[in-house]
């Protein structure tokens, strides 16, 4: 939501197309990571990090589920996730080359965290005995999250679903923001 914030106030036609789409992809793709969380907590009834490991060769369907909504969080191309990321970082950079460099390296260290805990839950040794009894998604849970996984991926190579539909408003808002700055005298 941090893109959002600086999408907004960059006062740039693109930081807010951007930052709009990033609010449609972030409830996607954050949607879709509560449930993934929420499939092995079912099962397990822990959320800590540690109680897992090895998950992979128990759970390969989650495991790729697992996989989309991290590439698309961390800004994949080809998802949602990084259309949204872009065209903030493309607004922000017209207004602060230093707030594009900042917001840059916090998709870095986004991009570590993501992965880091995608290696430790998914692959290395299963050291915890309850995960050999552990299931695959049910078709209960793959309901929920294959229209996710969609959405993450058709908004990600088809943004004007989105984009010719706010357009309009997105200008609309910026032309208002730069209307009050010049009232104010800024």
């Amino acid at each position: 939501m941090g893109f959002v914030t600086l999408g907004i106030f960059s006062f740039t036609d693109v930081g807010v197309q951007g930052a709009v789409f990033q609010m449609i992809s972030h409830g996607l793709i954050s949607g879709a990571l509560f449930l993934i969380v929420g499939v092995v907590y079912d099962r397990m009834h822990t959320r800590e990090i540690s109680a897992y490991g090895g998950l992979v060769g128990k759970m390969p369907i989650y495991a790729a589920i697992f996989m989309l909504f991290t590439m698309a969080n961390v800004g994949l191309p080809g998802t949602s996730g990084f259309v949204g990321e872009i065209l903030t970082m493309v607004g922000t950079f017209q207004a602060s080359t230093w707030a594009a460099a900042g917001a840059a390296l916090g998709v870095i260290f986004s991009a570590v965290y993501m992965l880091s805990l995608y290696r430790r839950t998914m692959f290395g040794k299963m050291t915890n005995p309850a995960l050999e009894t552990i299931t695959d998604v049910n078709a209960k849970e793959l309901v929920c999250l294959i229209p996710l996984a969609v959405g993450t991926i058709l908004l990600g190579v088809m943004p004007g679903l989105v984009m010719d539909v706010t357009e309009s408003s997105s200008a609309a808002a910026v032309e208002s923001i730069r209307a009050l700055q010049e009232l104010a005298g800024g």
